[in-house]
C-alpha cells in the first residue's frame, strides 16, 4: 500500500446550549478547569487512534493477519498473494461521550459498560470514599440509564471484546469482519451480527449491572436501574438490579421493568413518574395523577416522581430548580395541595405493594430478529416496543392482550431457561404463569427453543402464536446447532382440532397450540380474559394470601354504574377508594358464567382499589349515591383573600360571580402565583338527603375544602367532587376553598420584565418545546396569563343511598 496504515479522529464537540471552542479546551478532558460550565455532552479531540487489528480477506476465503507486517513508520510490509484482497483495519477510537447535566466533581467521560476494568475503578473511588462512613441512611444506588448513545456514533467497542466473544461464541470475530459489516453473504450477515449483539448485551449484563448490583449488596444497599435504552436484553438488565425503573407513557413499554421483577421475584418495580409531563411550570397535579395511574396499570408500585435539587432557604423565588419540567418544589404553588396526590399515591401503592403479580400469559421477547437486523449502527438499543418490532406478532400479541383483558409478562431467553413446569404451570424464579406465548419470529436460539419444548413435555401448554420459529440464531456452531433445530421443530405434528383456527401438537405431557388468531388460540386454551376491559374499565391484579388486589380505572369518557366481572373467586370483596380514602364491603354475587362480580361507580379517570377474600368478610357496606335533585348552584358574594404568593399579594376582593382571578383587577392579579381562599356562606337545600355532594366545578389547578371550619378534602383534580355526610352540612354553612395556581404566571411576569431567575450552571433551564426557547433557554415573556382560581360554578346536589340488588 502507498498509503499509511493510519486513522485520524475528526474533532468534535457537542453542548447544551452555547458550546466552547474545541481550541479552549484540552486534552484529557479531567485537566480542564470549571468543566460543568461548559455542559459538554460529547467530545472528541482530533489526533491519530490506535491500530488494533488489520486483516486481509482474499476471494477465495484466505485470511491473513497483517499486524506484525506493520511497521514503526504506519506502512504495511507485506506482498498480497495472488488474487483479490481487501483488507479491514480496526483502529480504538474514542466515544467522547460526558456524563450528562454532571454536578461538579461528577463531570467527564461516561465509564465504557463493557469493561469491568473500567467499572472496577469506577466503583473503587466510592469505596475508598465510604471507607469508615455511617451509611445507615443510604437506602441505595440508582443508574439513570444509559443514555451513552443519544450522541454522535455510537459506544459499539471494548478493548477485551474480540476475547469476550471467543470465549463465549467459540470463533474469530476478527476473521468475520466483512459479516459484521454487512459485506458477506446476507445470510451470515446476520448471524454474524447477532452473535456480536448477544456478546455485548451479555458484557452490559455481567461487567457493569450485575457487578455492580453484587457491589452494592456486599454493603448491604440496593440497586435501582433503568435499562431501557441499553445494547442488550432489557428484561435481564432489569431483572440483574434489586428495583427495576422504567419511565414513559406507553404500558407496553413500562411493562419491560414491572415483567423483569415479576418473573424474578423482585418485590417493586419503580417509575420515574413526572420529569417531563409538559413545559415548564404547566403540569398540574391532575397531570401527575394520570401518569401515576398509568404506571400502576404497567405492573409499577413503588412511585418516583423526579429528581430535584437543594435551594438555600434564603434563595429568592423561585429558588434553585430542577431542569426538568415539572417542578415539584416549595416554591410551586402547587405544594400546598401536593400532600393530596400523595395520599392517593401511597394507599394505591399499599395494596400494589402486597403478595404477588397475578399475571397469567408469559409472552417470548423475540430479541434475535432485532439482534440480526442491520440498522445504521452496529448496536441497536432496546427501549419497550419499538417501531421495528412494527407489524410483528410479538407486538401485535402485547396490544391484543391489553385491549382484551389478558394479564401477562415478558419473558427473556435466560429467564425462559430458568423456567421449570409445575404440576402443568409454569414457575418462574418468582412466579407462577398458566401458559407461554412463542409469537413467529425468524430467529431463536436452539437452548431457548428445545427448554420451551422441554416444558411442553414435561406437561405445560405452549401457545404458537402464527408460526414457529423459522430457524436457529447466530453463527456459532451454525451447522450442529441447525440440525438440532430442524430435529425438534420437525418432531412437533400438528393436527387439526375442532376449532378450524387452531392448530394442536400432543408433546409428552403437554401440548403445542398453534393459530394466527390469537383471541381463538387463548381462548381454545382455556385461559379466561378480565371482561371488564370491555367496559372500559382497565386493571393490574395481584394475589394475596387472602384472596386478591385489584387495582382498576376508568379510561372511558362516561361514568360505569354496574356489575364488573371479576376472574378472581372470591366469597366476599372490599371497595378502597384511594383518593378519599373511603372504604366498605362491597355489594357482590355470582354472574351467570359463574364469575364474581362487583358493584360499583366508577366516573372517567376514577379508581378504585377491589380486594377480593376467600371466606365471608362482613363490615360496613361501601356506599354509593344517587342524585336525587338537580345540583344547586352556590350563589352569593365570595371573599377572596391572596394568603401566599407572588410577587405581590393582590389586594383582598368580594365578587359576585366566580372567573378567574386574572380577571378580578389589574396587572398584580394577572402576575400572581400562589394560593387565594374563597369563602362563602350558603343555606343547605330543603331536600332531605343521605349525603351531600359538593362540585366545585373548574379549578385552576389544586384545592382545599373547607366546611364550617373543619377540613374535608384536598382535591388535586382531574375531578373536583367531594360527598359530604348528612351530619356535617348544617342550616346554615360557611364553605372555604383554597385554591393554588401554576408557577406560570409569575414566572411569565419575570421573564416580560427581565428579573433574573435562570442561573443555573450547565443545562440552566432548558425549554421542552422549541417555541418556548430564546437561545437555547426557556423563556415565558411571551406567555398570556393562563385562568387561576376556583372558576366553577360551585354546585352542591342531594345524595341517597343507592340500592344494590
Amino acid at each position: 500500500l502507498e498509503e499509511k496504515i493510519g486513522f485520524t479522529q475528526e474533532p468534535l464537540i457537542r453542548a447544551v446550549g452555547q458550546k466552547p471552542e474545541i481550541a479552549q479546551l484540552v486534552e484529557p478532558i479531567s485537566k480542564n478547569k470549571d468543566l460543568q460550565l461548559y455542559a459538554i455532552d460529547q467530545i472528541r479531540f482530533e489526533k491519530p487512534l490506535p491500530l488494533y487489528s488489520l486483516i486481509a480477506y482474499s476471494d477465495s476465503g484466505e485470511i491473513v493477519d497483517l499486524y506484525d507486517y506493520v511497521t514503526p513508520e504506519s506502512t504495511l510490509d507485506w506482498t498480497a498473494p495472488p488474487g483479490n484482497w481487501t483488507i479491514y483495519a480496526l483502529f480504538e477510537g474514542w466515544h467522547g461521550k460526558m456524563v450528562e447535566r454532571a454536578g461538579p466533581g461528577g463531570e467527564g467521560n461516561v465509564i465504557d459498560h463493557f469493561s469491568g476494568i473500567a467499572i472496577d475503578n469506577y466503583l473503587d473511588h466510592f469505596t475508598e470514599s465510604f471507607r469508615d462512613q455511617d451509611l445507615r441512611s443510604l437506602r441505595g444506588f440508582f443508574n439513570d440509564s444509559y443514555e451513552v448513545d443519544d450522541a454522535s456514533g455510537q459506544s459499539d467497542w471494548t478493548d477485551q471484546l474480540f476475547y469476550e466473544f471467543y470465549l463465549r461464541r467459540g470463533y474469530n470475530l476478527g476473521e468475520n469482519l466483512p459479516a459484521l459489516f454487512g459485506k458477506d453473504d446476507p445470510e451470515k450477515n446476520e448471524r454474524v451480527l447477532s452473535d456480536y449483539r448477544q456478546t455485548m448485551g451479555e458484557l452490559i449484563l455481567e461487567k457493569f449491572t450485575m457487578h455492580w448490583t453484587q457491589w452494592a449488596n456486599r454493603q448491604g444497599k440496593t440497586t435501582r436501574n433503568q435499562a431501557h435504552g441499553s445494547p442488550g436484553n432489557i428484561l435481564d438488565l432489569y431483572a440483574a438490579s434489586d428495583i427495576p425503573e422504567t419511565e414513559g407513557d406507553d404500558i407496553t413499554r413500562l411493562k419491560f421493568a414491572s415483567s423483569a421483577a415479576n418473573v424474578t421475584g423482585r418485590r417493586l418495580a419503580s417509575c420515574e413518574a413526572a420529569t417531563w409531563l409538559n413545559e415548564h411550570f404547566l403540569s398540574t397535579l391532575g397531570d401527575i395523577k394520570k401518569a401515576s395511574d398509568k404506571f400502576f396499570l404497567s405492573g409499577i408500585n413503588h412511585l418516583f416522581y423526579h429528581g430535584t435539587c437543594f435551594s438555600p432557604q434564603n434563595e429568592p423565588w423561585p429558588g434553585f430548580l430542577f431542569y426538568a419540567s415539572v417542578e415539584l418544589t416549595p416554591s410551586n404553588p402547587l405544594w400546598n395541595d401536593f400532600r393530596g396526590l400523595n395520599s392517593y399515591i401511597t394507599r394505591v401503592q399499599s395494596f400494589l405493594q402486597q403478595g404477588v403479580a397475578d399475571n397469567d400469559i408469559l409472552l417470548y421477547f423475540p430479541i434475535f430478529d432485532r439482534y440480526a437486523a442491520s440498522g445504521s449502527g452496529l448496536l441497536e438499543h432496546f427501549d419497550g416496543i419499538s417501531p421495528a418490532f412494527d407489524g410483528s406478532p410479538f407486538k401485535a400479541a402485547a396490544e391484543l392482550m391489553l385491549e382484551k383483558g389478558y394479564p401477562f409478562d415478558y419473558i427473556s431467553d435466560l429467564q425462559i431457561k430458568n423456567t421449570e413446569v409445575l404440576e402443568g404451570f409454569l414457575q418462574t424464579e418468582g412466579n407462577i404463569y398458566e401458559t407461554l406465548i412463542l409469537p413467529g419470529c425468524k430467529y431463536i436460539p436452539v437452548e431457548t427453543f428445545s427448554h420451551i419444548l422441554k416444558m411442553a413435555n414435561e406437561g405445560a401448554i405452549i401457545l404458537v402464536y402464527d408460526d414457529l420459529p423459522q430457524s436457529v440464531a447466530g453463527w456459532a456452531d451454525i451447522e450442529e446447532k441447525t440440525t438440532v433445530f430442524n430435529q425438534l421443530r420437525n418432531g412437533i405434528r400438528f393436527a387439526p382440532t375442532n376449532n378450524l383456527q387452531v392448530m394442536k401438537a400432543t408433546y409428552g405431557h403437554g401440548a403445542i397450540l398453534m393459530a394466527k388468531d390469537l383471541n381463538e388460540l387463548l381462548s381454545f386454551a382455556g385461559v379466561r380474559r378480565e371482561q371488564m376491559t370491555g367496559k372500559g374499565i382497565r386493571f393490574i391484579r395481584r394475589a394475596t394470601s387472602d384472596g386478591y388486589n385489584y387495582f382498576v380505572l376508568n379510561q372511558a369518557k362516561e361514568k360505569f354504574e354496574g356489575w364488573l366481572p371479576l376472574k378472581a373467586e372470591a366469597s366476599s370483596a372490599a371497595i378502597f377508594n384511594p383518593m378519599t380514602g373511603k372504604s366498605g364491603i362491597a355489594g357482590s354475587r355470582t354472574g351467570n358464567d359463574g364469575r364474581t362480580e362487583v358493584y360499583v361507580v366508577l366516573n372517567p379517570d376514577e379508581s378504585l382499589i377491589i380486594t377480593t377474600y376467600n371466606k365471608i368478610i362482613k363490615g360496613i357496606p361501601y356506599v354509593f349515591y344517587d342524585a336525587i335533585s338537580k345540583p344547586l348552584e352556590i350563589k352569593g358574594t365570595w371573599k377572596v383573600d391572596f394568603i401566599e404568593g407572588g410577587p405581590v399579594l393582590p389586594p383582598s376582593s368580594e365578587i359576585a360571580a366566580l372567573n378567574s382571578w386574572t380577571d378580578i383587577g389589574p396587572e398584580e392579579f394577572r402576575n400572581f402565583s400562589g394560593t387565594a381562599r374563597y369563602a362563602i356562606r350558603f343555606s343547605r337545600p330543603a331536600v332531605k338527603a343521605d349525603s351531600w355532594l359538593l362540585d366545585l366545578g373548574r379549578v385552576a389547578e389544586s384545592s382545599t375544602v373547607i366546611l364550617n371550619g373543619r377540613e374535608f378534602a384536598v382535591l388535586t383534580g382531574p375531578d373536583f367532587k367531594i360527598e359530604i355526610d348528612k351530619k356535617l352540612v348544617q342550616s346554615q354553612n360557611t364553605l372555604e376553598v383554597k385554591v393554588s395556581n401554576l408557577m406560570a404566571n409569575r414566572i411569565a411576569y419575570m421573564d416580560r420584565n427581565k428579573i433574573e431567575w435562570k442561573k443555573f450552571y450547565n443545562v440552566n433551564m432548558a425549554a421542552r418545546l422549541k417555541q418556548n426557547s430564546v437561545n437555547g433557554v426557556f423563556d415565558a415573556s411571551s406567555w398570556q396569563p393562563l385562568e387561576s382560581g376556583l372558576i366553577g360554578p360551585v354546585t352542591i346536589s342531594a345524595l341517597k343511598k343507592k340500592k344494590i340488588n
